[in-house]
């Protein structure tokens, strides 16, 4: 095949243990913990909705590694949301909540971050958040942990976030809405799901701003830790 320009490098998670996951698509699923759905200003129970990020927006930070990020232009009000991020391995569209774990590659932790001024500009004028959620840098992850190496489906346990070692973010996986087989019920009968496909599944409550210097650390129980600095 003759390319006309050069084709751009496909974004890639290192995994636990050893190789690569390609990713494909990253789609997020938004508000799904209640206390989060709250903070924000919204119903703490609705049906599941989805927004996306380019998969180069994607930041792959190793184990015991420290990532870094650049803050972004554009705003004044840049958030943190960490999350239980959900690796595909076998595509399929129409997936029952029943059959979803057969689907799973792994698991890792995840940052979406926010320009949330600019989202809250959006939401007031009725526009697409593509502006807040999807710009460069802001879907960093840590390594992912292939499903059989942890222990059961990550329904459960404890998921963190500190800024500069300062507690802001503190929930369980069991408090998802929507659970990870319901989640890749829904998206599945919106969209084809294809391997490489990551799914943000939603943060807890506690998100806040970050500076220039501020050290993220995110953590959820059973996967490696997450550690990303703001430059």
């Amino acid at each position: 095949m003759s390319f006309v320009i050069p084709p751009a490098p496909s974004a890639a998670v290192p995994v636990l243990g050893g190789g690569q996951f390609p990713v494909h698509r990253i789609y997020c699923v938004g508000r799904n913990y209640a206390e989060h759905a709250r903070e924000m200003g919204e119903s703490d129970r609705e049906p599941p909705f989805f927004f996306m990020k380019p998969a180069d927006a994607v930041v792959p930070v190793g184990e015991e590694q420290t990532g870094e990020i650049a803050y972004p232009s554009l705003t004044q009000n840049l958030h943190h949301e960490v999350e239980l991020v959900v690796a595909i391995g076998l595509g399929g569209r129409d997936i029952a909540a029943a059959d979803a774990a057969a689907h799973v590659y792994g698991h890792a932790v995840g940052l979406d971050m926010t320009r949330r001024d600019l989202q809250a500009q959006m939401k007031k004028a009725g526009r697409p958040w593509s502006i807040a959620k999807g710009f460069d840098q802001s879907a960093p992850i840590g390594p992912i942990v292939p499903r059989a190496a942890t222990a059961g489906a990550m329904t459960a346990g404890a998921i963190t976030l500190a800024v500069n070692e300062v507690p802001r973010q503190r929930g369980d996986l069991r408090e998802l809405i929507w659970g990870v087989a319901e989640t890749i019920a829904h998206l599945s009968r919106a969209w084809t799901l294809q391997p490489g496909d990551l799914i943000f599944t939603g943060t807890p409550a506690g998100v806040g701003a970050v500076v220039r210097g501020d050290l993220l650390h995110a953590r959820i129980e059973g996967l490696p830790d997450l550690r990303v600095r703001v430059r």
